[in-house]
This record gives structure tokens, C-alpha cells and sequence, in this order.
């Protein structure tokens, strides 16, 4: 299993960079298109019923195709539909904030997995998520898009390894038994360590963070975002728990599916698009 999770992490990572790194910007934009088509089919499939799964292959269907059509028209220099990513940033970025932590604070698993509010978030939080990551490597580049995503790995490894070191007590026992109080702390060192030496490298997501709020707003971006790392991974739990399910899907061997190595990118990006460049497109 672990040599399995290994080869399927570098084949993806691998994709990624060769994507980000290829001199036509349409194949990183496609991949993120994929990444937002699938998610999305594996979060409904989760959320509807089973006479509803035809819903969870046309809406990702839908957003993988209508994501590359925006992404075509941005390459192009056309700002087609970016009044939509604002309210979808907005709306996204408000419901991480205000209305998931009370949900995950008061999750009670019945296992009642059908919800129409979390059906409509789904393709919210992802064409947010779209958004913010495209219009950032298109604006900034690679590395402002890697130091970003580079946060939320570093605050899932570095949650990992202190909890399994020094983990004692439950972070959320009822969602995700796995979870330590311990592990989640080592999680927002690690992002604000990160945050802190990447602010002193040029185009990172760091350096923007320190030149529109200064240190201060690095300290207090770490922690938002290392929180919302850590509620996004939750809150894919509190899903699959209500659908009785281990994993979103079996696409990718040994890590389940997309939305689970995603699961912290769609709570993360959209505010931390927010917090650097606001809704100046």
C-alpha cells in the first residue's frame, strides 16, 4: 500500500510540474479543469441520492467543460465571467468561514448523507477554487501558485508526523478518530515557519501576503489558512462518514480519490485569494 501511495504521489506530482512548466499555458489550465471535473463528480456522489448520481456526472461534466472555456477566454485576454468568480470567491470564502465550522462543531453522524446545501456548495467552492488558482499563475506565475499549494502540503505532512509523535488528545473523535489536537498545531507551525521564509522570496504567495498586510498579516494568514487546511480535510471526512463510505472514490491507487487529495486546496485557495488580492482582477 505505502509503495503504491508513493507512485501514484509522484506520478500526480509529476503531471503538475510538467503541466506548470509546459510553454502552453492551456495544459496546466486543463489539468485544473480535470481536477475540478472530478472533484466534483466524487463530492455529489457523496451528497445525492442514488436516483440523483446522473446529477454528480453532468455537473462535473459541466464545470470541467465550462472551467476550460473560461480559462480559454482569460489566456486570450478576454475577462469573460469574472463577475462570477467574484460572488463564487465571496460565497465560497463565507461559507468556510461562518458555516462549515459550525457545522463540523456541531456534526452529529447519522449517516443522512443526502444534503442539498452541500450539493450547491460543491460547485461553488470549486469554480472559486478554479479561479483563484488560474488568475494567480496567470498573473504571478508558477511559483506563487506552487508556495501556495506548497502551504497545504507542508500543514498535512507536518499534521501528520507530530501526531503520529506526539498525539494525545482527539481533535474531532466523531468525524475523524485519526486527528489529533497535537498534529493540527504542528500543522499551523509548519504553515507559519513556511509563510515566514517564502516571504522573503520574490513572487511567492508569502511575499504578496507581506506587501499588502506586512508581518502581522503573514502571522495571522498562517494561522487562517493552516485552520482552513485543517477544517477542509475534516470537513470531507464529515462527508464521507455520513455516506458511509472510506474514500471518494478508488480512481487514484492507494489515495483513494481526487477530492481526497484535494479535500484542503477547495477550503484554502479561495480565501487566501481573498486575503492577497481582494476582488482586484
Amino acid at each position: 500500500m505505502l509503495i503504491q501511495r508513493i507512485v501514484t504521489a509522484v506520478v500526480l506530482l509529476g503531471v503538475l510540474v510538467a503541466t506548470l512548466l509546459a510553454n502552453q499555458p492551456y495544459f496546466f489550465l486543463a489539468f485544473l479543469s480535470l481536477l475540478v471535473g472530478l472533484t466534483a463528480f466524487e463530492w455529489l456522489r457523496l451528497t445525492v441520492s442514488i436516483s440523483l448520481r446522473g446529477l454528480a456526472y453532468a455537473v462535473g461534466l459541466a464545470l470541467a467543460a465550462g472551467t476550460f472555456w473560461l480559462s480559454w477566454q482569460w489566456v486570450n485576454g478576454a475577462l469573460t465571467g469574472v463577475g462570477l468568480l467574484e460572488l463564487s470567491v465571496l460565497a465560497s470564502s463565507a461559507i468556510w468561514l461562518i458555516i462549515v465550522p459550525i457545522r463540523l462543531y456541531r456534526a452529529q453522524i447519522d449517516h443522512q448523507h443526502v444534503s442539498v446545501l452541500w450539493s450547491c456548495f460543491a460547485p461553488i467552492t470549486l469554480l472559486a477554487t478554479f479561479g483563484a488558482l488560474a488568475l494567480t499563475w496567470l498573473s504571478a506565475g508558477t511559483w506563487s501558485v506552487v508556495s501556495l499549494l506548497a502551504l497545504i502540503w507542508i500543514a498535512d505532512v507536518a499534521a501528520y508526523f507530530g501526531g503520529r509523535r506526539f498525539g494525545k488528545h482527539k481533535l474531532a473523535a466523531q468525524i475523524s478518530p485519526g486527528k489529533t489536537r497535537e498534529g493540527a498545531l504542528f500543522g499551523l507551525v509548519g504553515v507559519l515557519l513556511w509563510l515566514c521564509i517564502t516571504a522573503l522570496i520574490d513572487n511567492s504567495y508569502a511575499q504578496a501576503l507581506l506587501e499588502r498586510w506586512g508581518w502581522l498579516g503573514v502571522v495571522f494568514g498562517a494561522v487562517l489558512l493552516g485552520l482552513l487546511a485543517i477544517m477542509g480535510d475534516l470537513f470531507e471526512s464529515y462527508l464521507k462518514r455520513q455516506a458511509n463510505v472510506k474514500d471518494s472514490s478508488g480512481l487514484l491507487p492507494g489515495h483513494g480519490g481526487v477530492y481526497d487529495r484535494v479535500d484542503a486546496v477547495v477550503a484554502v485557495v479561495p480565501v487566501a485569494y481573498v486575503l492577497v488580492y481582494g476582488f482586484q482582477i
